[in-house]
């Protein structure tokens, strides 16, 4: 058992061990029509012994958060459908997108509930929100009225939650990062893969939401840090950007937002075999 297991809590980070082959998937931001495309295209892909890992911002800005987590769930299936597939080949990461969404759901209990909820619906939250069935005008209304009549808005959204299959499963299942794990001294340094950020200054288990926030931290960190090797994220916090680089990759295609999905197949260290955006 290496560092990197021992000092981390693999309830929040998904140990994705030594695969025959990572596919990073980046930001998608609700646009489920290239998010099928690209779904179709790993379909013929992706084989036992592979990991998929979605890292994070899978809904919000203007698409079709709800849709496309059914096809996210829908893809799930039938990739478990496949003998050799496990439970654990496929792990969602939290971006700010999930993260903002569950902060939603707690509304009642922040200090100003009308600016924040103004805020998150500036920032992407709004097609989440409507794709559930709920108002941002009818939100707004209940978090100025207190946290009584807010209770009672966020209760009935969390009911639409539970209505739709497998969602609550998925945000329940949502990982702060993923790594790669050496099996044999001599494998290589392995691979961190997190949504958006990293202070090189903090370790993992301190990180919080850095990992969806601290996009400025990404470009410092180094090989070595926690024994990674490679740092992969699927955000960069504002223009698109796919960018491969010796110890960074950023696959943020600007899905969402005009552009497309940026994938790639990595091995188990965390080295680009093939890029794709779709």
């Amino acid at each position: 058992m290496s560092a990197i297991t021992t000092s981390v809590d693999n309830r929040k980070f998904a140990n994705l061990a030594w695969p025959r082959a990572v596919w990073a998937i980046g930001a998608v931001h609700g646009d489920v029509d290239r998010l099928a495309a690209a779904h179709a295209f790993l379909a013929e892909k992706v084989r036992p012994g592979d990991r998929v890992v979605y890292l994070g911002n899978m809904i919000g800005r203007d698409g079709q958060g709800r849709a496309t987590l059914d096809e996210i769930i829908a893809f799930r299936r039938n990739l478990l459908a496949v003998p050799g597939m496990l439970v654990g080949d496929i792990v969602y990461l939290r971006g700010i997108q999930e993260e903002m969404w569950q902060k939603l759901l707690q509304l009642q209990f922040a200090p100003n509930p009308a600016e924040v909820l103004q805020w998150m619906l500036d920032n992407g939250v709004a097609d989440t929100l409507a794709g559930y069935g709920g108002s941002s005008r009818e939100g707004l209304v209940a978090a100025r009225e207190g946290p009584v009549q807010l209770t009672r808005w966020t209760s009935r959204l969390r009911e639409s939650i539970r209505q739709a299959a497998g969602h609550n499963a998925l945000f329940a299942s949502l990982k702060r990062a993923a790594y790669t794990e050496p099996r044999h001294p001599g494998d290589g340094a392995g691979a961190l893969f997190v949504s958006a950020g990293i202070d090189p200054a903090r370790p993992l288990q301190h990180q919080g939401d850095t990992f969806w926030w601290g996009f400025g931290g990404f470009a410092r960190v180094e090989p070595g840090y926690q024994e990674f090797g490679r740092f992969v994220r699927g955000y960069a916090g504002g223009q698109a950007q796919v960018e491969d680089g010796d110890a960074h990759l950023t696959l943020d295609g600007g899905s969402g937002r005009g552009g497309g999905v940026a994938l790639a197949q990595l091995d188990a260290n965390g080295a680009t075999r093939e890029l794709f955006q779709i």
